[in-house]
């Protein structure tokens, strides 16, 4: 008995050889490297093939998945081989404190797997999330990484994409909508205004014109006004753009809406109509 007991000391011991650790810290450090090189050349490849971004985004995203998380286990299973019983009480004994001590980033770990294979989102999607509109850079275990409009970095645990509602602008394409607004005064031309925001949209760089310009017309309350909301629904070609195309949409159609005399409700309108309604005054001998 006692001799089983000084064997299995033995065996214990012999787990945390220097030699052994020393190879596993270099293994692990490897691994990182090579993570990284590989995020190098998915970068690399992406200014190359830029209409391949975002397969080349989810490749990459699912490579450090798999890396990370088997290549830990056969490090620790081949450099310092525990005998099989150890594994297998080591691993419940994990799984349960973690459970009990991380049950937050174990359910955003589980999430960011169902999310990986759900795809409600991917990488290069623009979503909204609970306010916060960007870009989607990442999906990592434990949390997602929204880049902004603004340039800020906003990291979202997985958890709360399963349990909240996000919505997604272009849902894996290269292509997206985007929405602008142009409001009328009551007595303006809609026809001409919206016959120049087409020729707008259809002349800017950043259109796609593969896909429709579709037009929705109504009566909107503006400052306790009615006025005609002109709302245009148009592609643009490469989401990074869509801020870049609405800019270059407003801009062009503000001047030519001068231009063509089309006025906007608001103080100019109200202008138009005080000097209707002054007018010219009657001479006094036929008052």
């Amino acid at each position: 008995m006692d001799n089983e007991v000084v064997n299995q000391l033995g065996d214990v011991a012999g787990l945390f050889d220097p030699t052994k650790l020393t190879f596993l810290v270099l293994a692990l450090l490897a691994l990182v490297f090579i993570n990284k090189a590989v995020r190098r050349l998915a970068d690399g490849l992406m200014v190359r093939l830029p209409g391949k971004r975002f397969l080349i985004l989810q490749i990459a995203t699912l490579f450090s998945f798999i890396w990370y998380i088997g290549g830990v286990f056969s490090l620790i299973a081949a450099i310092i081989q525990p005998p099989r019983e150890m594994l297998i009480a080591m691993g419940g004994s994990i799984a349960v404190a973690v459970g009990i001590a991380l049950k937050d980033v174990v359910a955003s770990i589980i999430a960011g797997m169902v999310l990986l294979f759900d795809r409600p989102f991917q990488v290069g999607d623009r979503v909204n999330f609970d306010g916060t509109y960007g870009e989607i850079v990442s999906i990592g275990l434990r949390s997602v990484r929204l880049n902004t409009l603004d340039d800020d970095l906003v990291t979202i645990p997985n958890s709360r994409f399963i349990t909240e509602v996000v919505s997604s602008g272009n849902a894996g394409a290269l292509d997206m909508m985007v929405v602008t607004d142009f409001h009328l005064g009551l007595d303006e031309d809609i026809e001409r205004a919206r016959e120049i925001v087409y020729n707008v949209i259809v002349t800017s760089r950043f259109a796609y014109l593969k896909k429709p310009v579709v037009f929705a017309i109504e009566e909107v309350a503006v400052a306790e006004r009615i006025a005609i909301r002109l709302r245009a629904k148009a592609y643009v070609l490469d989401v990074r753009y869509e801020k870049a195309f609405q800019s270059d949409i407003v801009v062009r159609t503000a001047k030519l809406f001068r231009e063509a005399g089309i006025l906007r409700p608001g103080r100019d309108q109200r202008s138009q109509g005080d000097s209707n309604l002054t007018g010219p005054k009657a001479p006094a001998d036929q008052a």
